[in-house]
């Protein structure tokens, strides 16, 4: 009943000051309630806020019309990822224990696999396609808890955001799949870049490790489907009697070596 009196007020020719405060009175419940929404969860705020430090340090880095220096954008923006990965590790195994059974269950997690792409990409060369998996991550998952701050707001607040979240919810196993695609062909991306000289020997073998990793995850499967998809559509390429001898059987040899260095992957 107040509310509606307030609205009237505010929409007539006389009494101004009767509408400001109704406004004051209406966004006042409205900000209590994220407030509360925010205290009530205080570890997924703080990896809401991780996450959108994220995405914005690598839009700055992508589009340096903003200015700053890119290596030190492409840096924050790691180390955004890794705090997320890690606080979001912490969530889900709680209790640090020293045993072979813990490190399975910490190789497991996908946290742990972006903790340790983090820490392996946050010194070396600067390169999109290493951003490219965290900011994408960080914008699905920040865009899922927005989602729970505009229904704490109301059912109709920030509508163009709203449709924002939905359009990009209606993408999402895209998203994925293309985040899984730029892990795969990051692999090559590195070797070129060591003999470039921009990376390290050992970082091959060690990206190796992530992407075998990743190959096994249990709640992520698009790296290991991509990888099954991309080997059909070169076995397909290279039953085609265009095909030249030596490429069918340049193709052949990788796609063998790469399914002997697969990892196995357990039965779900």
């Amino acid at each position: 009943m107040a509310d509606g009196d307030t609205t009237n007020n505010y929409s007539g020719d006389g009494n101004s000051g009767d509408g400001a405060n109704g406004s004051t009175g209406q966004q006042a419940p409205q900000g209590n309630r994220v407030m509360a929404h925010l205290s009530a969860n205080k570890v997924e705020t703080l990896l809401w806020l991780t996450r959108i430090f994220t995405v914005v340090s690598t839009i700055m880095f992508m589009l340096p019309i903003f200015g700053g220096n890119p290596y030190s954008l492409y840096q924050r923006a790691l180390i955004a990822s890794a705090a997320t990965s890690a606080l979001r590790l912490h969530q889900r195994i709680p209790g640090v224990q020293f045993n072979m059974e813990f490190l399975r269950r910490l190789l497991s997690e996908d946290s742990c696999h972006y903790l340790f792409f983090a820490i392996l990409f946050i010194n070396s060369y600067p390169i999109t396609m290493a951003v490219m998996p965290v900011f994408l991550f960080a914008l699905l998952h920040a865009c899922s808890f927005t989602k729970a701050v505009l229904n704490t707001m109301g059912p109709q607040s920030m509508q163009f955001l709203r449709n924002m979240i939905a359009k990009l919810e209606q993408h999402q196993v895209n998203i994925l799949r293309f985040i899984a695609c730029n892990e795969i062909f990051l692999m090559p991306a590195i070797i070129v870049m060591v003999f470039s000289g921009k990376a390290s020997l050992i970082m091959p073998f060690v990206y190796y490790r992530f992407l075998t990793l990743r190959y096994a995850s249990r709640r992520n499967p698009y790296c290991r489907t991509l990888f099954s998809e991309l080997r059909m559509t070169v076995e397909y390429l290279c039953s085609k009697p265009a095909c030249p001898q030596f490429l069918r059987s340049g193709c052949y040899r990788c796609i063998s070596m790469i399914s002997r260095l697969a990892p196995t992957v357990d039965a779900q």
